[in-house]
């Protein structure tokens, strides 16, 4: 009897939320004015500060870690519906 093989996504997005996270982090540490960061930064209208994390200036960190999230979960989404669609 034939037997149907089922695959499933164990860590996978992660994995990739993860990377596309990191990617897009250093990517903006290296060019803040890298979209939508900055401009969602802006419309919080969050009040700007010389306060240094790990000698990276607080706002631009901000910056960063909005687009990792944004970008990280866009790319998991289209990830985790292609890979579905890829497996049926």
């Amino acid at each position: 009897m034939l037997r149907k093989e089922k695959t499933e996504m164990k860590g996978e997005g992660a994995i990739v939320f993860l990377t596309v996270f990191i990617v897009f982090l250093a990517v903006t540490l290296g060019y803040p004015e890298f979209p939508p960061g900055k401009i969602l930064y802006e419309l919080l209208d969050i009040l700007e500060t010389e306060y240094l994390v790990l000698g990276v200036p607080a706002n631009l960190l901000v910056n960063a870690i909005i687009n990792g999230v944004i970008y990280g979960v866009i790319l998991w989404l289209v990830f985790t519906f292609g890979y579905k669609r890829m497996k049926s």
